[in-house]
């Protein structure tokens, strides 16, 4: 017995994989996914069940590591990715705990760029270090320093392009080229472009890491994490640690984000293109000190990103106001459109102060280091009009510009 897969054509494009992909209908046949909410699953006697316990015979087992709706999740992210497999987690940090878990021991080394997430420098540099794992952070952007962290003990080069906040965007196939150069693997966060924008294995990357409560939900709902790879790594190294651990995405979770799935090339194609038109109305503004988005001419790796990023800058953008913590607060504050928030990627415009939040655990000599001020604020652009943005934005920018 194999769990079966829906009769599709070889050739159906993304937008189509979105919807389709996934799993056959059940008996009954539902044409929207069933959701199955079940910890466990029967078996017809005692030696089908001793046979894929020990994954003699392909069937779900146990939810804490085989459930449908979590399957459907990982197909149709795996077929948006373009990799062979993918497995769910229950947050896009577990998928980075998973993906250390499962391909390293005391004495490895990790490259990763110094501009990535706060909780992610976190869990590299302090939790992991605790155990053995050492992590050297480099320059998102300078590929010579990357190659020059290289150790004969280097496993795994960990970017994340477009960065959170800076949008700083690496070139993934140079990375790649190092990483494989010297037997080691490339993880590329891909959270803030998702497949609809970016598919980071076209230039080299081997893992592609997701926090599914981002633009894969795209509505704020659950947290969920991935990581897509070829079947080799996510069967061989990842599922057995999934199986014991326990980092494991829920089927209500699972069901959300692939549902989510479904709309995700329009939800951020439309919130690209609102971002780009916000970014260069704040560069205009004369209380904005600079404005960090890909699709900007004035991004410094602007040229690299329209060519891995399929010409989007992203949703994502971030802007440093004239002044400092007590400026970006007051501009945070003025809004009535906007979510104060720490997430992005929501159809709901969501408006944060890194310093303070997502990367407010950090030291402010590690924020230096990243090039986080107290005086940016990010911006998670949504779907509502345009114009309301740029006025909700205005409250606060005009007083400081008065």
């Amino acid at each position: 017995m194999s769990i079966p897969r829906p009769d599709l054509p070889s050739d159906l494009r993304l937008e189509t994989l979105a919807i389709r992909e996934g799993l056959p209908p059940s008996p009954y046949g539902e044409n929207s996914e069933a959701l199955y909410l079940t910890s466990c699953f029967t078996h017809p006697d005692a030696a089908t069940a001793a046979k894929r316990f020990a994954d003699e015979e392909e069937a779900f087992v146990y939810s804490r590591f085989s459930n449908p709706s979590v399957t459907i999740m990982e197909r149709r992210l795996a077929a948006l990715e373009g990799t062979e497999d993918c497995i769910g987690t229950a947050s896009g940090m577990g998928a980075i705990l998973l993906l250390v878990l499962g391909l390293l021991k005391a004495g490895d080394h990790v490259v990763c760029s110094r501009s990535v997430f706060g909780s992610t420098i976190k869990l590299l540099a302090g939790e992991f270090g605790k155990f053995g794992v050492e992590t050297s952070f480099v320059s998102q952007t300078d590929v010579v320093e990357w190659k020059a962290a290289m150790r004969q003990n280097t496993k795994l080069l960990f970017a994340e392009t477009p960065t959170n906040p800076l949008t700083d965007v690496c070139d993934i196939q140079a990375l790649a080229d190092i990483a494989h150069d010297g037997g080691a693997l490339l993880v590329v966060d891909n959270c803030l472009c998702s497949p609809a924008l970016q598919q980071p294995v076209k230039f080299g990357a081997d893992v592609v890491m997701h926090s599914g409560t981002k633009f894969l939900d795209g509505q704020g709902r659950v947290t969920a994490g991935a990581l897509c790879a070829s079947t080799s790594l996510v069967r061989g190294k990842f599922f057995p640690v999934m199986r014991s651990a326990g980092i494991s995405l829920s089927p209500f979770n699972a069901w959300v984000v692939a549902k989510g799935l479904e709309t995700l090339s329009v939800r951020v194609l439309a919130q690209s293109a609102q971002a780009l038109e916000l970014a260069r109305w704040l560069e205009a503004h004369p209380a904005v000190a600079r404005v960090y988005h890909p699709g900007l001419a004035s991004h410094p790796q602007h040229a690299l990103a329209m060519r891995q990023q399929n010409g989007h800058g992203g949703a994502v953008l971030s802007f440093d106001v004239k002044g400092g913590r007590e400026q970006a607060f007051a501009v945070i504050d003025a809004t009535r459109v906007c979510s104060i928030a720490a997430n992005f990627g929501d159809v709901r415009s969501i408006i944060t102060h890194p310093a303070s939040t997502t990367h407010g655990r950090l030291s402010e000599d590690q924020r230096a280091a990243a090039g986080i001020t107290q005086a940016m604020i990010r911006l998670g652009v949504g779907l509502e009009h345009l114009d309301d943005l740029k006025a909700d934005l205005a409250r606060g920018l005009d007083k400081l510009s008065a």
